[in-house]
């Protein structure tokens, strides 16, 4: 399935359900400009080997393009594109001053070296310079980049241009001028954005919830929950999942994932594949791995309540029908995963600033962003009688038409 096709027919759904002229609709469906490099690098064994960088630069509406940098074997300007739509929708929902961007390379970070792996980060930024700035494109981490990827690209980025302002890339190390709060911001702001909408869903206090992909996102996101009392039933990685009706304790799944490299074997639980993690009975499921995992084919199965995005895309516009129909709420991945951009924001404001903000600070900015923005989207779905992605994508189209109103 073709992402940005996904992306397309959500954008041309919400119009459907909301009044929006067809020339925005038409001008959202293309980019502004997109970017595809070759980037030579040489291996430790003194072999060369070219890889494929992309950038996406979706809207500058409503500010610079802004969105993260992923390194996957699959990635490519399809995905690129999709990601970067979304993020212009993301931007706009939460109210933060960013457009949407989004870039990436195709390649497997796990089979390069350090070395090899620096090499490539500042290949990327040597192709790709004339594109980025403070005031033109802020690009950030993604699937598969660190705050060591961020901070080369912040030291490439200086060596080519002479800024030092450090606000052309977020995600960084707090040493090299990273936000308070960075490494949390997506899955606390999962919760936040949960906490603002819970009252509208038919569950209990304490929920068990599924989770699927623990990584930065999604292990953070457990955590968050189940200190709050809910209880984490099932959590998986790339190779799968384990289950334990009873509840997992989340730090200690991490350390013996961190000793042998895998789930496999935990004692008492089951293992479970990602598909089947997906289709266990829960009050929450929050998919936080990859694009379409949710699809016509599985969406029938799906048995939680809830299903809190905090990847992005993981439900097909098919899977949406199917999962509306029978009463499940999707809180969508433009909404519930807006943590991490909004705290990338206030990255770049701190750098343009030469300012450093408390963790706490971060924090209370945060919530107060996500907790009006879902009672926006809550608001929008509510009115127009249609599910939350639309209400989202509703109340997204709202803010890009306001800012299109003050361009003229």
């Amino acid at each position: 399935m073709n992402p940005f096709e996904n992306a397309l027919s959500q954008l041309k759904r919400a119009a459907t359900v909301r009044k929006t002229n067809p020339d925005l609709i038409e001008r959202l469906s293309k980019a502004e400009r997109e970017v595809v490099v070759s980037i030579p690098i040489t291996l430790d064994d003194g072999t060369q080997k070219i890889y494929e960088g992309y950038r996406v630069q979706h809207s500058s509406i409503r500010g610079p393009h802004k969105g993260g940098i992923r390194y996957h074997p699959d990635a490519d300007i399809y995905e690129v594109r999709a990601l970067a739509l979304w993020m212009t929708l993301k931007c706009a929902v939460a109210g933060i001053p960013m457009g949407g961007g989004k870039g990436g390379i195709t390649v497997d970070p796990k089979k390069l070296s350090l070395d090899e792996l620096e090499r490539l980060s500042r290949g990327w930024v040597q192709r790709m310079y004339p594109v980025l700035g403070p005031k033109r494109d802020v690009p950030a981490p993604d699937v598969n980049t660190t705050p060591q990827i961020m901070s080369w690209m912040v030291d490439e980025y200086e060596k080519l241009t002479g800024d030092t302002t450090k606000a052309t890339f977020t995600g960084k190390p707090i040493s090299d001028g990273g936000s308070e709060g960075r490494g949390l911001a997506t899955g606390l702001g999962g919760f936040v954005v949960f906490q603002a909408l819970k009252e509208r869903f038919t569950i209990p206090k304490s929920c068990r919830i599924a989770v699927q992909g623990m990584g930065n996102v999604g292990g953070n996101a457990a955590k968050i929950f189940a200190n709050d009392g809910h209880v984490i039933i099932a959590i998986s990685d790339s190779k799968g999942g384990i289950v334990n009706e009873l509840g997992l304790d989340v730090e200690k799944v991490e350390v013996y994932k961190k000793e042998k490299g895998s789930l496999a074997g935990y004692p008492e639980s089951r293992e479970i594949s990602n598909q089947k993690l997906l289709e266990i009975p829960c009050d929450v499921l929050i998919p936080a791995a990859l694009e379409n995992q949710i699809t016509a084919v599985n969406a029938k199965s799906i048995q939680a309540k809830v299903v809190l995005e905090l990847a992005n895309g993981p439900t097909t516009p098919e899977a949406d029908d199917i999962l509306f129909a029978k009463g499940t709420f999707v809180v969508p991945d433009i909404l519930a995963n807006a943590g991490g951009v909004v705290v990338s924001t206030f990255e770049w404001e701190q750098n343009l600033k030469n300012e450093h903000w408390s963790e706490n600070d971060v924090n209370d900015k945060m919530e107060k962003l996500l907790t009006e923005a879902s009672k926006r989207v809550a608001t929008r779905s509510e009115e127009l009688k249609t599910d939350l992605r639309r209400g989202a994508f509703a109340s997204a189209l709202d803010a890009i038409e306001s800012a299109l109103s003050e361009l003229k």
